[in-house]
């Protein structure tokens, strides 16, 4: 039980970190939304990747957004 209250402390810690260095970058005038959004294009397979861009591609010119 402590072990695993420990990694959630360290696990929190974590989270408050990755919220800071997105505030930072928004305070410089980035995006956050989109590095999010890339953050979580990078943690993707490229086939999986690859397969999702393709998907998107044909909503968006099925409903003439392309």
């Amino acid at each position: 039980i402590e072990r695993i209250e420990r990694l959630e402390e360290e696990k929190k810690g974590m989270a408050d970190d990755i919220r800071d260095v997105y505030a930072e970058a928004k305070s410089q005038g980035f995006d956050t939304k989109t590095m999010r959004a890339i953050v979580r294009l990078r943690k993707m397979e490229k086939n999986a990747r690859d397969e999702a861009e393709a998907l998107l591609d044909t909503y968006k010119a099925a409903l003439g957004l392309g």
